[in-house]
């Protein structure tokens, strides 16, 4: 498939964009202290050279009241911005452009000096900000403008004033965070003052030839957000003031309505920039804007942009995944491209860790000087024979990554297809994307030329002639050993989470799911979803969640109306605490919202008593106190796994050189980034 308007380039009178792609602004943690320039510099190159059309880095504050933790990414002076030439020098030595987001936190900054148009804390951190004066509001908006000065000092292309998802310049727009009195508050001319001040004067000092992007909140999410009146008078003045580019988002950080994550349907927001484009096409500003928001494919890019959505698109975690995401769709390639899934969990789970971040399926993101994979040529090291046990994901990126270097490799699995636990997990509402990731490393096996032999169980002495054997065998379900489970299972009245999603084993009206982990989650939203996937219907999942015409409702936020349960579900623990704790950090709170709007009833501290035709006995606490009947026509297990390693022993007995991966190494809640991390570095290694 070719790409005609996402591949045609972008005019800017003083500029050209070499297509309509941005990498989105996202915080990796490299922006933080001093220490990583260099490191930033190749990961930006990389993505340079993969021929993004322009590169936005991650936030970086205009002073100490703007940052987003202590001693995060600032540019304040011209020290700073000299050590920022290394990484525009790297960009543009790659035929690339970059422009550097200019991002005062605000009230959301998690450090005692934050500051807001008024002394109101914000939900998401722990410390109340100081409410600025007028002259207060003075230094914030010299500081925007020096600091967008020395971004061009330090060789950007251009800056991004981050004016959206909740942050400082947000605060003012809305009612919800600005209750001021003076010329900073009260009407809506007063309250976008702020940005068109912080705009005008940032033109001035720039001049007529540098990218100016204002990142516009199309969708605020939270009571008393911008109505759609405000909205379209702050996009016109932000175009007649000195914007080149207008990138438009969606959501604050505090509201309860998932915008990024795996669930969300693909390009679910567009049609909100699209109505705004054609609000502003029809009063003649032909500013170019841009989308986001879970655009992961090029196709989903070419129909957005094809459709008149928006005259750009922009991407943040799909260059995580794969760095060469344009480069690949300009050379037909598109079915080479590791595609971003939203999982969230070593990105934006690891930005709340105070880890660098990096990515699921490319654990290379942000690593790439750590993570190298040289050719044996390059080396010098011997060619060998390696056997891989299990294609699931540690196999299967061990195998290709272990044959890209050009080891003789083959990959086994008893199965009938690639992917392991992914073909489940595929399976579940709002985890479509993962067929994309199986689809990938399907088409890696062939580019590697991998022997990949599927339907085949080996023994320890099938494998004796190789050099090194890997074993990325994986799971198998823990079993809980509940008194009457067996006679259960032959009534089939109690099932694994395997019978359910591998071998569609029936299951009844009235559930009930032992443990509630990562797993447990899973199934209640399959058993929910009952074939119907909201993430693959974009009307009902507004529905569901309350997204709403910003025309008819203020700030897009409705009433969330989701359909009524098909199943009575109980999720029981064994641990104290709130069910689906250990979920991730960024997306677990999603999870528990959607099963509470299914009314799912969640118990921890349970003892599993016995299991009769009823349902499942359960007590409470260490005294096994007040037992309790779950009725239930199905028990679902979903007790976690144990490592499948059974070939270990006699291989090391043989003599063989043995690696366990993945499951086989650790069996936690099915970590697939740990897996595909650990078989990508130790195939770097051998």
């Amino acid at each position: 498939m070719t790409y005609p308007h996402l591949l045609a380039p972008l005019d800017l009178g003083f500029t050209t964009l070499k297509n309509r792609v941005l990498m989105g602004s996202m915080h990796t943690g490299l922006e933080d202290g001093r220490k990583h320039f260099e490191r930033m510099a190749v990961f930006f190159a990389e993505r340079a050279r993969g021929e993004v059309g322009l590169i936005v880095t991650g936030g970086f504050a205009p002073n100490i009241e703007g940052w987003a933790k202590p001693f995060a990414g600032t540019l304040a002076t011209s020290g700073a911005a000299r050590r920022h030439k290394l990484i525009t020098d790297a960009v543009h030595a790659e035929g690339g452009k970059i422009a550097l987001q200019i991002l005062h936190t605000g009230r959301y900054g998690y450090s005692p000096l934050c500051v807001a148009p008024s002394r109101i804390q914000s939900p998401i951190t722990p410390f109340t900000p100081r409410e600025l004066s007028a002259r207060g509001i003075e230094r914030q908006i010299r500081a925007f403008v020096r600091c967008a000065k020395l971004a061009r000092e330090a060789g950007y292309d251009g800056i991004e004033v981050m004016g959206s998802e909740g942050y400082f310049i947000n605060q003012f727009l809305v009612e919800h965070t600005n209750h001021r009195t003076d010329a900073w508050g009260g009407s809506y001319e007063n309250r976008m003052r702020l940005p068109l001040e912080i705009l005008a004067r940032i033109r001035e000092a720039v001049g007529p030839d540098f990218i100016v992007i204002y990142r516009l909140s199309m969708l605020d999410l939270i009571p008393n957000g911008s109505s759609w009146d405000e909205v379209m008078e702050l996009a016109r003045r932000v175009a007649r003031g000195g914007a080149t580019i207008i990138n438009t988002g969606i959501g604050w950080h505090e509201a309860r309505i998932p915008t990024i994550a795996t669930s969300v349907p693909r390009a679910g927001f567009a049609w909100v920039t699209a109505k705004l484009r054609a609000q502003l096409r029809a009063e003649g500003i032909t500013t170019p804007l841009i989308t986001s928001n879970r655009i992961n494919t090029p196709e989903v890019a070419e129909g957005v942009l094809a459709d008149g959505s928006a005259d750009m698109v922009s991407m943040a975690r799909p260059f995580l995944a794969d760095p060469e995401f344009v480069k690949k769709a300009r050379q037909n390639r598109a079915d080479e491209i590791n595609t971003c899934i939203a999982c969230n969990q070593a990105c934006l789970d690891h930005t709340f860790q105070q880890k660098i971040s990096s990515c699921l399926v490319n654990p290379r993101a942000a690593y790439e000087q750590e993570i190298v994979v040289k050719p044996l040529a390059a080396t010098g090291a011997a060619k060998k024979r390696v056997a891989v046990v299990g294609a699931g994901p540690a196999g299967l990126a061990a195998a290709t990554t272990l044959a890209e270097r050009g080891h003789a490799v083959t990959l086994f699995d008893a199965a009938a297809e690639i992917g392991g636990q992914f073909n489940m997990a595929k399976r579940v509402p709002g985890k479509e994307e993962f067929q994309e990731t199986l689809r990938y490393f399907g088409r890696r096996l062939e580019i590697t030329g991998v022997d990949l032999k599927l339907n085949t169980r080996v023994a320890a002495n099938d494998l004796k002639g190789f050099d090194e054997v890997l074993l990325a065998t994986g799971v198998s379900a823990r079993n809980p050993r509940i008194p009457g489970q067996d006679e259960g299972q032959a009534r089939g009245q109690v099932l694994s989470y395997i019978d359910v999603l591998r071998h569609d084993k029936p299951v009844g009206a009235r559930v009930a799911i032992v443990g509630a982990g990562g797993i447990g989650f899973d199934m209640a939203e399959y058993l929910l979803e009952a074939g119907h996937s909201l993430t693959l219907d974009p009307a009902a999942w507004r529905k569901h969640w309350g997204v709403g015409d910003p025309e008819a409702v203020r700030a897009g936020l409705a009433r969330p109306a989701p359909d009524a349960p098909t199943r009575q579900i109980t999720l029981l623990q064994r641990k104290a605490g709130k069910p689906g704790a250990g979920l991730g950090k960024t997306t677990g709170w999603i999870h528990r919202a959607a099963l509470k709007m299914k009314r799912v009833e969640m118990l921890a501290s349970v003892n599993y008593e016995r299991i009769t035709p009823e349902g499942l006995w359960v007590s409470y606490g260490e005294k096994r106190a007040d037992a309790q009947l779950i009725e239930a026509d199905t028990i679902v297990l979903c007790a976690g796994q144990e490592p499948l390693r059974e070939l270990e022993a006699p291989l090391k007995a043989a003599g063989v050189k043995v690696h366990l991966i993945g499951g086989a190494l650790e069996a936690g809640e099915l970590d697939a980034k740990r897996a595909i991390l650990q078989g990508t570095k130790l195939a770097c290694s051998l």
